[in-house]
């Protein structure tokens, strides 16, 4: 904290004057008896009075100044809580000798945080505004807020000093209280399916459940070093072999990969499972999700991305090889060719690992040919068993699982599939990913081994699903970066030349 800059002494030696003065300028005896929204929306009926003000009511707000308006005898200022803003009139002669010149106007500014008590009137403007018959400093604020009309418009400094992103700019503020209705909504939607709400390990022996990097930690009681959790699937399978038979968790999971603008190294997402479902059922169940958030968060079926209009009401169906073709336009003899995808992908200049397999080279046609094409919400099913390491074969064709992932604007919201129950398959399924571990790829599934114990036990014929909240956020609420959606992101670490810098710019 640079309490050396000019602008924070100055506010610092202000709140030592209010002490002199007997005012607490940190006091902790609030009164508010209303919200801003509350009274606005009380008091409505007041423009309809012949006299514009009714002085029989009473009441007491609290909020951060955001403005301040001096004008001789007299003041406007207006507050801002959670709710809302509101316009206040402080005039000299309604408030106790001295404290309007002495006080509010010298010792107060914007920042601060006051509680207002008065009465409802109409401004000759229009506005519904409070009558203040007394002005109480809650909160003395010694860094100064940033310009008014400008805000924060540095997302450097918006993510690493969110709380001053969240005073400044409500819309900021909108996009998280959305967030947090989808996450209750989601809860409240598989709770109504009768699915069982249960909390998994964070920190796990073994690294599993994702293709993905982990973080590691130390366990100094055990002397042994444990992995953050990359996703809860396998721990969330064992309690379907243990009997339960609907399940999900929202959870945090952790993977020490790169930053972009869909990945952050901690998200958020819902994982469930469903024993005597399969993936196909899971598409329905997508579906209703998707209606239900919908509906409850009065949202249009056509909604706009960016530059996109996304339809959900056009949720279609396609298996990963044909979309290659009809939506990539990859030519179709080759879909099914190592050497040929190969060659293709080289002739558009993109170059890939020679020691891919056939199902990791089609994924690379997905990846750059189809993806980004998929506006509208679309499953893609059908994927080869090599990029599929934990799902279940099908019965027609055992190079193919029973598998979907969900794309919408062009990018990834949910994987699901029938889970593979068979013991011997999964074993096996996981010694190739140990294999590959082993060749150097640090993505790759460890062999664990308590889980196929669990499996042999028999897990009943079960369908899973995660769905990134991020990114399902990020869609409804018209934002394009991750870090958009998440409070607190990932920064690199920030240099005292910069901090002095970034506070200099505020």
């Amino acid at each position: 904290m640079a309490f050396e800059n000019k602008f924070v002494q100055q506010r610092i030696e202000k709140a030592e004057l209010l002490k002199k003065e007997g005012i607490n300028p940190y006091s902790n005896d609030s009164k508010r008896n209303t919200t801003i929204i509350k009274y606005l929306n009380v008091n409505s009926d007041i423009e309809s009075k012949e006299e514009k003000r009714d002085e029989h009511r009473h009441y007491i707000v609290s909020g951060r100044i955001k403005l301040f308006r001096i004008m001789g005898k007299a003041s406007f200022i207006k507050i801002e809580d959670e709710s809302g803003m509101l316009q206040v009139y402080v005039a000299r002669d309604n408030l106790p000798e001295g404290f309007y010149n002495d006080v509010f106007k010298k010792l107060v500014e914007v920042g601060d945080i006051v509680e207002i008590s008065g009465y409802p009137f109409v401004t000759g403007q229009g506005e519904l505004s409070l009558h203040a018959s007394e002005v109480k400093l809650l909160t003395k604020a010694i860094s100064p807020l940033p310009e008014k009309f400008h805000g924060v418009t540095d997302k450097e400094i918006r993510y690493r000093k969110r709380y001053l992103d969240l005073i400044m700019n409500s819309d900021i503020r909108r996009t998280f209280q959305t967030r947090s209705k989808v996450i209750s909504l989601t809860r409240r939607f598989f709770e109504e399916k009768g699915f069982l709400e249960v909390e998994t390990p964070m920190m796990h022996p073994i690294a599993g459940g994702a293709n993905a990097r982990p973080f590691i930690t130390h366990h100094n009681a055990l002397g042994i070093d444990r992995f953050l959790r990359i996703a809860p699937e396998l721990y969330l399978k064992r309690l379907i072999v243990g009997g339960f038979e609907a399940v999900f968790e929202i959870n945090r999971n952790f993977r020490n990969e790169g930053m972009d603008a869909t990945h952050n190294p901690e998200f958020t997402s819902i994982e469930f499972y469903w024993a005597y479902k399969t993936y196909k059922d899971l598409i329905v169940i997508t579906k209703e999700y998707f209606k239900y958030l919908f509906d409850h968060l009065n949202l249009p079926t056509l909604l706009p991305y960016g530059d996109l209009e996304v339809n959900f009401g056009n949720f279609t169906e396609i298996p990963l090889i044909e979309s290659l073709t009809t939506i990539g336009g990859v030519p179709a003899e080759i879909t099914n060719s190592k050497e040929e995808i190969v060659k293709f992908l080289n002739s558009k200049n993109i170059t890939v690992k020679p020691d891919l397999n056939l199902g990791q080279l089609q994924g690379e046609l997905f990846d750059e040919f189809v993806e980004g094409k998929l506006i509208d919400p679309t499953f893609i099913t059908e994927y080869p068993v090599e990029i599929s390491p934990l799902a279940r074969r099908s019965d027609e064709n055992p190079d193919i699982t029973e598998r979907f992932e969900l794309f919408i604007a062009g990018r990834e919201i949910a994987n699901a599939f029938s889970e593979l129950n068979d013991p011997v398959d999964q074993y096996n399924r996981f010694k190739g990913q140990v294999d590959a571990k082993d060749a150097g790829d640090d993505e790759a599934h460890e062999m664990d081994e308590d889980f196929i114990d669990a499996l042999s036990y028999g897990m009943a014929p079960t369908a899973g699903q995660g769905i990134g909240i991020d990114r399902l956020v990020m869609l409804l609420t018209n934002e394009h970066s991750i870090r958009d959606v998440l409070l607190f992101p990932a920064m690199k670490p920030i240099h005292n030349d910069e901090q002095t810098t970034q506070n200099e710019e505020l």
